[in-house]
């Protein structure tokens, strides 16, 4: 790397400043969201000495033409990628205002497919009590109730990630329409269930002697979590069609 690369490279944005400045208009995305796109070749953040990622305003605006591409017009990556490698040899250009009106999402996670990296860990990510309720909008009490349940569990040091705050917030929606926690323990048995198949199938493949088998192990366990996930929308959307003539 070249004097002039090294001082871009440290004086850029880091992966936490990007995730601010995406955030108000794409509340989902996450860090391990930002690294995943990131190996899968739609952006190449600079790098410090030291290994730490650095983005200029050119992979901010980049991170939020993909973005914008799989929110508004559910584009799979391998598309944007080559929209990407387009505006890369000049036909266009990645800015605030080259992405596509915007249609409104009804849903946090978009309708049919569900993406694997979805359920790639973010373990920088640590949530406090105090933030989590204040996020989810619970009080101490209904904490207590989830914690109890086993439907949000704090990590070893007794911090919180992103999911626990998204699961909390629901189930503070669900509690509107009646449902107590005790009601949500059936969910959290059927992810139970549905997470002992996905691992009877991806455990043989981890225990393989190759030194690729705990990452083809891995992204096994992701892409079965991500069909699981659509399959148990499809069910319920299903069942529930006819609730309300039964």
């Amino acid at each position: 790397m070249t004097a002039v690369r090294q001082q871009q490279a440290q004086s850029g944005m880091s992966i936490g400043s990007v995730l601010d400045r995406l955030r108000p208009d794409f509340p989902d995305v996450t860090i391990s969201k930002i690294r995943f796109l990131e190996a899968e070749g739609l952006i190449s953040p600079q790098r410090t000495p030291s290994g730490y990622r650095r983005f200029s305003i050119a992979d901010c605006e980049r991170l939020r033409y993909v973005l914008t591409a799989q929110r508004d017009q559910y584009l799979p990556l391998k598309v944007i990628k080559e929209q990407l490698e387009a505006i890369d040899r000049g036909v266009a250009t990645v800015g605030a205002g080259d992405s596509s009106p915007r249609r409104p999402r009804a849903l946090t996670v978009a309708p049919g497919e569900v993406s694997p990296e979805e359920f790639l860990t973010d373990r920088e990510v640590r949530i406090s009590r105090d933030d989590l309720m204040s996020r989810a909008g619970i009080d101490e009490k209904f904490l207590v109730e989830l914690t109890r349940g086993g439907l949000v569990v704090p990590g070893p040091a007794g911090f919180f990630d992103e999911d626990a705050v998204t699961l909390a917030r629901t189930a503070r929606a669900m509690s509107e329409f009646g449902l107590e926690v005790r009601h949500l323990r059936a969910f959290k048995l059927a992810a139970d269930r549905e997470a002992g198949l996905v691992a009877q199938i991806a455990g043989p493949v981890a225990k393989g002697r190759d030194a690729g088998a705990r990452d083809r192990a891995e992204e096994m366990v992701r892409e079965l979590a991500a069909l699981s996930l659509t399959l148990h929308t499809c069910l319920v959307k299903s069942a529930v069609r006819g609730a309300l003539d039964r």
